[in-house]
């Protein structure tokens, strides 16, 4: 039951390719933007789509996947956990951002 307690799991399309940095002792970083798309009728019988934006993050083997494999637009699951992040900017004031770092991912949809 405790890997249940923070677990995330999406299903969208890369907004960007993703940003790969290699790291000091060959360590692997993959960051990507993921949307997420919500529609439904509203009350005048619309139907209405609501996009959502989430920062994704992946280390290591799951970079290395995400360099090889993954492209804009491309659909894909993601399953991993939610991270707080905090930094102050440049005026001094603390900032927060939260991601969602990626453990296993597939891709779906057509090949590209």
């Amino acid at each position: 039951m405790n890997a249940l307690k923070n677990k995330v799991q999406l299903i969208g399309n890369l907004g960007m390719n993703p940003e790969i940095k290699n790291l000091e002792g060959g360590k692997k970083l993959a960051k990507f933007s993921l949307a997420t798309n919500e529609t439904y009728k509203n009350s005048k019988g619309e139907k209405v789509t609501e996009t959502q934006w989430h920062n994704i993050v992946a280390w290591g083997k799951t970079a290395e996947i995400v360099e090889k494999f993954l492209v804009k637009g491309a659909e894909v699951v993601i399953e991993g956990k939610l991270v707080n992040n905090n930094y102050t900017d440049k005026e001094g004031n603390k900032r927060y951002t939260i991601e969602i770092q990626a453990s296993e991912l597939l891709l779906v949809g057509n090949k590209q």
